[in-house]
């Protein structure tokens, strides 16, 4: 069987991974950081905002199932691509909306990705189509967080549960059934 990555970032990482993990054809969802210039980075590091790196979400799935243009239609659909260097209240470029394509179809997919996505907000795209760099995964703690400590804090019980609601209300024919 066929599988393929996409690099999504989106705000903050914790918030993007719940919304992939919940659909059907992804396998698996890692949190990490990309994008910037320092080796090894570490959380404490990326939110201090000087690596350059990006909060962001590496995604295995299998095309048969969801494509990589579904992918990026649910990821403009959940989080808001207007906003330059933030989401919300995350503010800095470690959560920009940024698309990290990892092949030159991957590249014209998110050039389409963001034409279509383009209609449906009030103000211009500002998601930035970068090259795909070094990829760090994001310390243990942060992996699959909404399935834990996320149900817990504050600002995940903010955020994420109206991200889950325009995913039901948007792409329930996506939805993992189990």
């Amino acid at each position: 069987m066929t599988r393929e990555t996409a690099i999504f970032a989106g705000g903050c990482f914790w918030c993007t991974e719940a919304v992939f993990q919940s659909l059907e054809g992804v396998d698996g969802v890692e949190s990490g950081y990309i994008g910037g210039h320092a080796a090894n980075p570490t959380y404490k590091q990326v939110c201090g905002g000087d690596t350059g790196h990006a909060e962001a979400i590496r995604i295995s799935f299998d095309p048969s199932v969801i494509s990589y243009a579904d992918l990026l239609d649910v990821f403009f659909a959940t989080h808001d691509p207007t906003q330059l260097n933030r989401q919300g209240n995350d503010i800095g470029t470690q959560y920009r909306s940024a698309i990290f394509p990892l092949d030159a179809a991957q590249a014209d997919a998110a050039r389409d990705g963001i034409q279509r996505a383009a209609a449906d907000w009030p103000a211009p795209i500002v998601t930035t189509i970068e090259s795909a760099s070094e990829w760090y995964p994001a310390e243990d703690y942060h992996q699959a967080y909404w399935d834990g400590e996320g149900q817990r804090n504050p600002y995940c019980m903010a955020v994420i549960p109206p991200k889950l609601a325009k995913l039901r209300k948007g792409f329930s024919d996506r939805l993992r059934t189990a």
